[in-house]
């Protein structure tokens, strides 16, 4: 967990520079200088999702990144064995697990603790921890589904801010972010890491910072869309200016 006084950390996800490149299936805009931008720029870590039928990002991208980025590496996969083989290939830093629908235009929703799927959640936990790879999980505020993560081998969870962000400025904000509030305190409580990411933008991102026990916010949509106009590096310092702001931040 971040110490108390330090600033949220950053994560930068470049997927949407890998969609844009490959609408013309060529070389550029390259994901890997943007990775290098957003370092540049103040970024904590680059977020890289390699979904299964690798629509965007690929293993290109996430060798590339290993090789040469001296930021930490979180990827965003889903629990399949090809893609657990790939992590364990690569070993980044961190791994987020994350439920993937193939006609979805993004992530949907949290993941669904199953028996079958604990089951090979401590399986897999356990060879990351071998590789030294931190394991999260993308989860909606769901305090029945948080209650069942595993005491062992998780050390993160990624709180889906998805309907929040959907709500913001409207009458159901604040029932949306009493959830995420009241779960980011139950995964405080389960001894976990807490992070929050997905639709975040620099509007809605500042109440988000006030959420309980927050450590890290994992953004990309959003920052990628304002680097078409402003370029990365803006887009990315516009956020860390928040996180580094003395109101930004809740009590970690």
């Amino acid at each position: 967990m971040a110490p108390s006084g330090f600033p949220v950390r950053l994560g930068v996800n470049i997927d949407h520079v890998a969609t844009l490149r490959q609408a013309r299936g060529v070389f550029e805009p390259d994901p890997l200088a943007a990775a290098h931008l957003a370092r540049l720029a103040g970024a904590d870590q680059i977020v890289l999702h390699v979904r299964e039928d690798r629509r965007h990002a690929n293993e290109t991208d996430l060798r590339r990144l290993r090789e040469t980025t001296s930021l930490p590496v979180n990827l965003e996969m889903a629990l399949t064995e090809e893609m657990a083989g790939m992590a364990l290939s690569f070993a980044p830093e961190r791994v987020t697990l994350v439920p993937e629908k193939r006609t979805e235009r993004t992530t949907e929703g949290g993941l669904v603790l199953t028996p079958d799927y604990l089951k090979s959640l401590t399986s897999f936990a356990e060879r990351c921890k071998e590789k030294g790879i931190r394991v999260s999980l993308f989860m909606d505020p769901d305090p029945v589904m948080l209650g069942r993560i595993p005491s062992v081998g998780v050390d993160q969870v990624e709180l889906h801010t998805g309907p929040y962000s959907q709500a913001f400025g409207s009458p159901g904000e604040g029932e949306e972010f009493a959830r995420l509030s009241a779960a980011a305190t139950q995964v405080y409580r389960q001894g976990l890491i807490l992070a929050a990411g997905h639709g975040l933008t620099l509007f809605n991102l500042p109440r988000i910072l006030s959420l309980p026990h927050l450590a890290e916010v994992n953004i990309g949509h959003s920052i990628i869309a304002r680097a078409v106009l402003f370029g990365i590096r803006e887009a990315v310092s516009e956020v860390r200016s928040l996180l580094l702001a003395p109101c930004g931040g809740g009590s970690r």
